[in-house]
């Protein structure tokens, strides 16, 4: 009989049986389903389950958060479904094949625009600033403050201000107006074609050659250079900031390469290949997919501004505050980057994200009120906390998937106050010059002038759903999801599973017994140890900016995470943090383990995020499950530059998933670790 087999056979069932599940497999954390209806799971149930930590669902895929015991778990499931588990591969497979061509179409759009979000951002917190420095007039013509009526900004009267005004434009025209060569390299990233190819596509889509696309509204059509082919003219019109025309230019090009390589011979394929593919694709960019992906983009910007410059725009931000988060849980969310930076180029400023930004807070503050409700509810809480802190922060799928749509009623509560707010920001014009931090943070993105309305936005975004969710939860709740279960039934419980030896309860707790923890390494005698070792060399950052939500959100436990340093030989090498027994490997991808230490604290190391779908490629794994290991022994050798490659974060995590008799187990942040030495977690 497996440790697992009572939640196993609860979480078969509630999946909706082996019927329901066409693949199923697991990584270091989760069981990953791939299921013939998604809306036959039932999630409240499943996250009943004492080994189920939480769910979520994510390009097609159903997936339950187990923690380190993942492989155990997996193994007792599949035996009691009988049915066998397939590789991450065919998981996504299946994945894309449970959706529809509008959902693919997006799920590509939202991997084309995931890489360039960074920097998008960053341009937009930058040119922020330069207008806060330039283009907002705080003094008066002999020098006085005047915040109403002033005429001169700081760059008018100081030097270094001009300077640094002037010099950031230097990012400023990189980020948005050099914008398809990024777009270019993405796509090209994306579709696993050649990445050098794809910039070279998008540097001659913004080449100082071509009149720059900035200006070609305001160029008399005479005065426009040409190439001139004798029996033919094409105009020599640069595609600065042009985001449909890009995507277009470089489908093209991808398209092109993919032919040419499956049908050119291997021995001349590194000379035809790129010649064939990237001088018909710049031809075909310039002559036919450029002009009209320019003029498909300028009237999604022209139909989305009419809407919010109408007589009818307040109605208009009151379905787009409204029906923002179900377009979240859908992915279709994704579109709207595209939408925002056309809007950018097109009109130097975008009033759609400004209630992109509301949306998330008004999900958060409804979360906030729940944690109000559900204070005394410590299961409740774990979820709640995490939720609405990471939503005003920008990131709402916690908030959304693990909170509002689970009871529905915050889900609605938080969709009036987007809608309330999104009328105030849209009323009053308000803009943002960019794309930006989302939540809170997101004021930091809006112009100048319009902060004090944004401000307001901001508090009805908090406010209202905030106030909702507390009278329609006091009236809706029961006992058990505001206080959880009694006290009395919870203490009967835990006696009934220790008597009778039950594994349901014990095989997830945190705190294995001490004479469990004392024989976690049997037949060798080691004194506790009472620190963990950075695994890596690299700067410790908290868990909370880990980009990946199981782990930001502490799902599977607290950490930090190193952004590795590179070798000489360009692989980094994790080693053991501390004396311990490899309880955990993933094998077959070599991209995580997990250790036993002599006092039952267990860690998780998990190198890179979603490397799991590498299947190995890049990663060298040198232990195995049972073997012992001593601080600062190799453990795993790979390459960031794969990484990378791939399109992941190189960021990897040190995850404590339980503390074994450890007390106040402490997390170490912020310094530059060396691997082996730098202590990142202590503990008593």
């Amino acid at each position: 009989m497996g440790k697992y087999d009572k939640d196993a056979k609860e979480l078969l069932q509630y999946v909706g049986g082996t019927e329901n599940i066409k693949v199923v497999t697991h990584c270091v954390t989760r069981m990953r389903f791939v299921l013939v209806d998604p809306k036959k799971a039932d999630v409240d149930h499943i996250e009943s389950i004492p080994a189920v930590k939480g769910t979520f669902t994510q390009a097609g895929q159903f997936q339950a958060i187990i923690g380190n015991t993942v492989d155990e778990f997996y193994n007792d499931f599949t035996a009691i479904a009988g049915i066998e588990g397939v590789s991450k591969d065919e998981v996504k497979a299946e994945a894309k094949s449970n959706q529809n061509v509008a959902q693919r179409v997006v799920g590509v759009l939202g991997e084309i625009f995931a890489p360039l979000i960074p920097v998008l951002v960053c341009g937009g917190l930058i040119l922020g600033f330069r207008n806060v420095i330039g283009d907002i007039n705080f003094f008066t013509d002999s020098g006085a403050f005047d915040m109403f009526n002033g005429t001169k900004s700081l760059a008018d009267m100081y030097q270094f201000w001009a300077g640094a005004y002037s010099f950031l434009w230097l990012i400023g025209e990189a980020v948005f107006h050099m914008l398809p060569v990024g777009i270019c390299w993405s796509i090209t990233r994306k579709m696993g074609t050649t990445q050098i190819l794809g910039i070279v596509l998008g540097l001659t889509l913004v080449s100082p050659q071509l009149l720059n696309g900035f200006a070609v509204s305001s160029t008399p059509t005479a005065d426009i250079p040409v190439w001139d082919f004798g029996f033919a003219k094409v105009q020599m019109i640069g595609y600065q900031g042009q985001v449909i025309a890009a995507i277009m230019a470089a489908f093209v090009l991808v398209y092109l390469e993919k032919f040419f390589r499956k049908h050119t011979p291997e021995v001349i394929s590194m000379i035809v290949v790129p010649l064939c593919s990237l001088l018909p694709a710049v031809i075909i960019a310039h002559t036919v997919v450029g002009p009209i992906g320019w003029k498909i983009g300028e009237a999604i910007g022209n139909a989305v501004y009419a809407g919010m410059l109408s007589p009818f725009r307040v109605l208009f931000a009151a379905a787009f505050g409204l029906l923002y988060a179900p377009v979240v849980m859908t992915g279709l969310h994704h579109m709207t980057n595209a939408v925002d930076t056309q809007l950018v180029t097109q009109y130097g400023g975008t009033m759609l994200w400004p209630m992109i930004a509301l949306s998330n807070i008004a999900q958060g503050s409804a979360v906030v009120g729940m944690s109000v409700l559900q204070k005394k509810n410590e299961r409740a809480q774990q979820v709640n906390v995490p939720a609405f802190i990471s939503c005003y922060l920008g990131v709402t799928e916690p908030a959304l998937f693990g909170v509002n749509l689970k009871y529905r009623f915050p889900l609605i509560c938080g969709m009036i106050g987007s809608a309330s707010a999104a009328m105030i920001s849209v009323g009053f014009g308000v803009e943002a010059t960019s794309i930006g931090v989302g939540g809170l943070p997101g004021i930091l993105s809006i112009k100048p002038q319009f902060w004090l309305i944004f401000l307001l936005s901001m508090a009805t975004a908090m406010v209202i759903p905030f106030l909702l969710t507390l009278i329609v939860g006091k009236a809706k709740l029961s006992v058990e999801d505001r206080f959880g279960k009694q006290p009395v039934a919870v203490a009967a419980e835990s006696s009934t599973a220790e008597v009778s030896g039950t594994d349901s309860n014990t095989a997830t707790t945190d705190a294995p017994s001490p004479i469990a923890a004392a024989s976690a390494i049997p037949n060798e005698t080691v004194a506790a140890p009472t620190e963990a070792v950075a695994m890596l060399t690299g700067k410790v950052i908290p868990i909370e900016q880990v980009p990946d939500k199981v782990f930001s959100q502490k799902v599977v436990g607290d950490g930090v995470g190193i952004e590795p340093a590179v070798g000489a030989d360009g692989t980094a090498t994790v080693v053991a943090p501390a004396d311990a027994e490899i309880s955990v490997v993933m094998e077959d991808t070599g991209h995580a383990c997990g250790l036993t230490l002599t006092n039952g604290l267990e860690l998780l190391i998990h190198v890179g995020v979603d490397t799991v779908s590498m299947s190995g490629d890049g990663f060298q794994l040198h232990v195995t499950k049972g073997q012992k290991v001593h601080r600062g022994d190799k453990l795993i050798t790979f390459d960031p530059a794969k990484i990378e490659a791939a399109g992941h974060p190189t960021t990897s995590m040190l995850i404590v998933t339980a503390n074994g008799t450890a007390t106040d187990v402490t997390m170490h942040s912020g310094m530059v670790a060396q691997s082996g030495t730098t202590p990142v977690i202590t503990w008593k």
